[in-house]
């Protein structure tokens, strides 16, 4: 066995092991789900649900109202995707492609501002909401939401509209066309990889976040999945099953994007790495 046999078989090895351990408590999360109140505590615990049933997701739908929950996140995630595409490829195209002054300090800013906690400004943001009446409501997430996730989304997109050529953009004006339909005909749609890129995390972003969605949205009419799964339960229950289950339901849209558009985001990725 030479050495490129060995070293494809250490990196194929090694592979295996992180892809274990990165979907082993995956699995273990739909197994639970799909277990009975009564087999949930045996020991040894069973690795496959015996047998199978649906009563955990039952009782999230019905008990809990779960469905509530998920359109609440639908209706919070989709809108701050769509703002932060809209403003992050306005503000990563000027930044990309026309002559401002001070661009460096700009982007400085945006990156200082992408690394920031958001613990910091939870008790300031709240002070406002309150005093503008936005407490319960989806725009008290929405708006800061698309504020901490534009400086990453207008940094991809900068660097992927650098990469297109400069050619397309000048025939695109000795043709007549004015600078917005040469970005939304010409420029955008040769960035689709950096705006899935964007919007897939974006999207991620929006629909896992705890800490806003906990202060600014106390009413059960506004809860998101994240705080509507951590108050499942009363005092002296905890509904593991049921957690399990909502959890599955809640992780399923964010896989299935990835899925779906995990060569748009690889290339948005690598395009912005190799031309930032």
């Amino acid at each position: 066995m030479n050495a490129v046999t060995r070293r494809r078989l250490w990196l194929s090895f090694w592979a295996t092991v992180v892809i274990v351990f990165t979907l082993a408590p995956l699995y273990w999360m739909v197994a639970t789900s799909f277990k009975s109140y009564f087999t949930l505590g045996l020991f040894p615990p069973s690795p496959f649900p015996n047998p199978p049933t649906l009563q955990n997701y039952r009782q999230a739908f019905v008990v809990y109202h779960f469905q509530g929950y998920i359109e609440n996140s639908v209706i919070v995630a989709v809108s701050t995707t769509i703002l932060v595409l809209f403003f992050g490829s306005l503000a990563g195209y000027a930044l990309g492609r026309l002559p401002i002054r001070g661009k460096t300090v700009i982007l400085v800013a945006l990156l200082m501002i992408s690394v920031f906690p958001e613990i910091a400004v939870i008790s300031p943001l709240y002070m406002l909401m309150r005093s503008i009446g936005w407490l319960n409501s989806y725009q008290a997430l929405i708006v800061p939401y698309t504020a901490f996730n534009l400086p990453f989304a207008i940094w991809i997109l900068r660097n992927y509209f650098l990469s297109i050529p400069k050619e397309m953009e000048e025939a695109a004006r000795i043709d007549g066309a004015s600078g917005w339909r040469t970005l939304f005909q010409v420029i955008l749609p040769q960035a689709t990889s950096g705006l899935f890129t964007a919007g897939v995390f974006t999207f991620t972003a929006a629909w896992t976040e705890f800490l806003m969605a906990l202060t600014f949205n106390a009413s059960p009419q506004f809860r998101t999945i994240p705080v509507g799964i951590a108050l499942f339960g009363a005092q002296f229950v905890i509904p593991y099953g049921t957690l399990f289950a909502a959890s599955t339901v809640a992780v399923l849209p964010i896989a299935l994007g990835v899925l779906i558009f995990r060569r748009a985001v690889v290339s948005g990725l690598t395009q912005g790495a190799v031309k930032g």
